[in-house]
């Protein structure tokens, strides 16, 4: 199936930015379904950022930005966030190389609408604290009992599999989850958002996102269900960026 070409003329590139709480690789399997379909996906190293110095969301924007080098500069840029990283999502936006026109949140935290995103809300600080080893936190799927971590993994295909998830996980800094993450004013004047919800407890960021006016819609299943459903994920990310494409620019804005 070929891409369908933007407003440029040029088909939009896929940026798939996954959570600097985990790693590309679980985005791996959903970009090469997009290839397959036709469609570039560029997915974002963000591995970095766990080394990092403060502030820890220009690091983000940094690497994101850096993954677009490669691309014509007036070639459309659908971003994709996943957990954590919707955080990011109006920066990235706003400082991107590129012409953003349409953001999805995948089970994605979803960012203030003004001033500044904290990382985590107050009541997790000391969990997080809990999970500390040395100066660095333990990797993310270790914080949860195996049995919910398992369920995220269920019915996965065998590449890259479970053992190679776990392998790229960072060990974060707990100074990461205490920065706050600006949210740039007029950042999504020109641009449409999806929300694209898996299951609990990301029900209530969709919700949030239905509030919004955004576009929603669901694929049941774990939090990363990226991983186990590609072809599912990937079908809905085109459909969504299609949907939102074809609606005039501001009808579906973030904060309408």
């Amino acid at each position: 199936m070929a891409a369908e070409p933007g407003a440029t003329g040029k088909a939009p590139v896929f940026v798939l930015v996954h959570s600097p709480s985990a790693g590309p690789l679980t985005w791996q399997p959903a970009a090469e379904r997009l290839r397959a379909l036709g469609h570039e996906a560029v997915v974002p190293d963000l591995l970095g950022v766990a080394d990092a110095a403060p502030p820890f969301w220009a690091a983000v924007v940094d690497a994101v930005n850096g993954a677009l080098a490669g691309l014509h500069r007036d070639q459309p840029t659908v971003l994709v966030a996943h957990s954590n990283a919707g955080l990011f999502m109006p920066l990235l936006a706003a400082q991107a190389a590129h012409p953003v026109r349409t953001c999805l949140f995948v089970d994605a935290a979803i960012p203030a609408v003004t001033g500044e995103s904290p990382m985590v809300p107050p009541e997790m600080t000391g969990f997080l604290r809990g999970q500390l080893d040395g100066d660095r936190l333990r990797p993310w799927l270790s914080w949860w009992d195996e049995a919910d971590v398992a369920a995220m993994f269920a019915g996965a295909p065998d590449v890259p599999g479970r053992a190679a998830i776990e392998a790229e996980l960072p060990r974060l800094p707990l100074t990461y989850f205490e920065q706050p993450v600006p949210v740039p004013d007029g950042w999504s004047a020109e641009v449409g958002c999806g929300y694209l919800v898996f299951g609990p407890p990301y029900d209530r960021e969709a919700d949030e996102a239905r509030s919004r006016g955004w576009l929603v819609r669901e694929l049941p299943g774990q939090h990363l269900h990226q991983l186990v459903d590609p072809p599912g994920t990937a079908g809905q990310l085109v459909a969504m960026a299609r949907a939102l494409t074809a609606m005039p620019p501001g009808s579906t804005g973030c904060y309408n």
